[in-house]
């Protein structure tokens, strides 16, 4: 974070000094901006003289000392209250009066570490994002005895930086890193407790919510025994469960395992410090042999007529397969039909799809009403209404119409699998295919096995993953899978933020966009998803696991009262204009 954030300074054209009282890592920063201003030299970005100009304004020593002249200086030692404390405490008797000093902490109290030192008027918070360079927000934490021209000074120097200032309370986690670090964290406890294995986990985060990288190797590049630290000083401060370290956090970096800078962490690297990953003993195999034969699939049936329906059904005719489309009458069977035919224009507009393609996929499309249809398929796709009753009626009906050995599979998103193999007398070919949506974009699959599943059922559906395009990824049967057991009680921490006014609905999706890299800020896709849906979701979430953090915000259960549930009413968490109103 130190080097990041000095190269920032650097480009801007500031002089600045990183002190360091290790020689191998000064070294290291040193070598770092030698090496990222000479691949901006190979881009042509700046010129060989000015990277000359730049090095020259950029030098590092082993004692404070050296930050005597410094108008501003940034400390970011390691998660320590007695390390900061003591680092500020020394710079209070090295630099100029007028200095500020900021700290980068984002887990310890800034106003008790400014009253550490003689001048807590010009101390504040400067929370930088990993990487410095390519992460837009700053966190701006300003205790009240911090004086306002010293915060209107660093907030000036991070719009000249090209930053994006957030204000921020002096509180656990500030805006941005509360919430993902108890992310981080229950993806880590999620691996401990073999749930899925590390790649899908973190496969099934980037590809199901579009995050840059999955929770796993993001901790590998902060560092595991950082994050530990960060996770121990939130814990200690807010006594959330979602920030008590996972214990495999601990094992990791007493083991030396501490990501990137070590070469082994989550996943192996080539060398320490490298980004490429190497194969170890948990890099699962390119195929996975169960010992078991996939069943052939020719014709595929889909129960419903909702927009996953029918995503689905579009998914699958265009990747060759016959299709069966059933729905609660003629009419709505065919206007689901004209819902694909409209979709499959669209994918040969954008050039993603020729118009002989389209048509055979449209001749491989039939609409039917009764469920007695789906008879000679060999793997039928339940994506009927989120309610369990009405699953199971579905299943009951399928058990007694398709064949033996079909694959039975529903799309349920929070509901137990189980509860619907249940309903058959063939629990061993019902199996949980967690499509995302929308179904013709999205490329991940929550495969989602039960006690009873099959390994004949689990490698058919694995197969046609792969025949459709898709990404499946393994889980067990439990509340939320793998996406939703991580991304909603980081949402329902969001809407406690704001239910606490600590910050508003914009400020927080600002915040997770710019400095956790989201494709959208957690209102903005609680608005998306619905937050009738989001609701039910969380009340599943708290029911499996208990956890009183788990439980719902209030906030959250009042809106969805009120008939403001996002986008689909015109007002949520945020507005939409040309949208009805509840």
């Amino acid at each position: 974070m130190g080097t990041g954030i000095a190269e920032v300074l650097v480009r801007s054209g500031r002089e600045v000094v990183g002190v360091e009282t290790s020689g191998p890592a000064a070294r290291r920063a040193v070598a770092a901006l030698e090496a990222t201003t000479q691949r901006s030299v190979d881009r042509r970005l700046i010129t060989s003289h000015q990277r000359r100009d730049l090095l020259a304004r950029f030098r590092v020593s082993d004692s404070l000392k050296a930050a005597a002249p410094a108008d501003l200086v940034i400390e970011v030692v390691p998660e320590d209250y007695a390390l900061k404390a003591a680092v500020l405490g020394a710079l209070d008797d090295v630099v100029g009066p007028e200095a500020i000093l900021a700290t980068g902490t984002n887990a310890l109290p800034v106003t008790r570490l400014a009253t550490e030192t003689a001048r807590p008027g010009r101390v504040l918070g400067l929370h930088f994002f990993h990487p410095a360079p390519a992460m837009r927000l700053v966190e701006v934490v300003a205790p009240a005895l911090t004086s306002p021209g010293a915060v209107a000074a660093v907030t000036a120097l991070a719009r000249e930086l090209g930053k994006e200032p957030l204000p921020a309370g002096d509180r656990p986690g500030l805006l941005a890193d509360g919430l993902l670090f108890g992310y981080l964290n229950q993806a880590a406890a999620m691996f401990e407790s073999r749930y899925a294995s590390r790649e899908d986990i973190d496969d099934a985060m980037r590809l199901g919510c579009g995050l840059p990288m999955g929770p796993l190797a993001l901790l590998d590049l902060i560092g595991v025994d950082v994050a530990r630290t960060v996770l121990a000083a939130l814990h200690q401060r807010s006594g959330d469960r979602l920030h008590a370290p996972a214990p495999m956090l601990g094992q990791l970096a007493e083991a030396g395992m501490t990501g990137r800078k070590a070469g082994r962490g989550f996943y192996t690297y080539e060398r320490p410090y490298a980004a490429r990953v190497v194969p170890d003993r948990l890099t699962p195999a390119r195929e996975r042999p169960t010992g078991v034969s996939p069943r052939p699939v020719a014709m595929v049936g889909v129960a419903g007529s909702g927009t996953m329906a029918t995503g689905i059904a579009q998914v699958m005719a265009t990747a060759g397969y016959r299709v069966v489309l059933v729905a609660r009458g003629a009419a709505k069977a065919n206007a689901a039909l004209d819902w694909i035919a409209a979709s499959l224009s669209r994918a040969v507009a954008k050039g993603r799809l020729t118009g002989p393609e389209r048509e055979a996929a449209l001749a491989r499309l039939a609409p039917a009403a009764s469920l007695d249809e789906l008879a000679p398929a060999e793997l039928v796709i339940e994506a009927v209404a989120e309610e369990l009753p009405v699953k199971r009626g579905v299943f009951a009906t399928l058990d007694a119409v398709c064949a033996p050995g079909a694959v039975l599979a529903t799309t349920t998103s929070s509901l137990p699998v189980i509860a619907c193999a249940r309903a058959t007398e063939r629990p061993q070919d019902v199996i949980g295919m967690h499509f995302f949506n929308p179904a013709p974009a999205m490329r991940l699959v929550e495969v989602v096995r039960t006690v009873l599943t099959g390994d004949a059922a689990h490698a058919t559906v694995r197969t046609v993953c792969a025949a459709i395009g898709k990404h499946p990824v393994d889980c067990r049967d439990r509340a939320g899978f793998i996406v939703n057991a991580l991304l909603f009680p980081c949402l329902n921490s969001a809407v406690r933020l704001v239910e606490e006014h600590y910050a508003s609905p914009e400020a927080v999706d600002t915040a997770m966009r710019l400095g956790g890299g989201y494709p959208m800020g957690p209102f903005e896709l609680l608005d998306v998803v619905g937050l009738d849906v989001s609701l039910a979701i969380e009340e599943a979430l708290h029911r499996e696991f208990g956890e009183p953090s788990l439980a719902p915000a209030p906030l959250l259960r009042q809106l969805v009262r009120a008939g403001c549930l996002g986008r689909k009413t015109g007002q949520g968490f945020h507005a939409y204009a040309g949208a009805p109103t509840p």
